[in-house]
């Protein structure tokens, strides 16, 4: 594996750059983070076999399943239904410089 060093040329504290940027960032992180969480435990929920014969199987539809299940979780996770978004973003955000105004 190769590592590359890091340049800090031009690097700016997170104190100097404006905040407003960097929060809206931190929130299409966090529905980011939700959407993976929430494509995850459905993976794990379909996971579960109770016996029954699909009536269209194959690769197709697993390929297809896997897309709308993608595509659920990240309109959910922009939804922010569930919040986990909100309070990632919230916990994440203490640690951003506090603006003056």
């Amino acid at each position: 594996m190769m590592s590359y060093p890091i340049n800090p040329t031009g690097a700016k504290l997170l104190a100097e750059r404006d905040a407003a940027p960097v929060r809206n960032e931190l929130r299409e992180a966090a529905q980011q983070f939700e959407a993976i969480l929430l494509r995850q435990m459905l993976a794990s929920a379909r996971s579960t076999d109770f016996g029954g014969n699909d009536l269209f199987g194959g690769e197709g539809e697993a390929t297809f399943r896997e897309m709308r299940d993608a595509r659920f979780a990240e309109l959910t996770a922009q939804s922010g239904q569930l919040g986990f978004a909100t309070a990632i973003e919230n916990q994440l955000a203490r640690f951003l410089p506090q603006d003056d105004n």
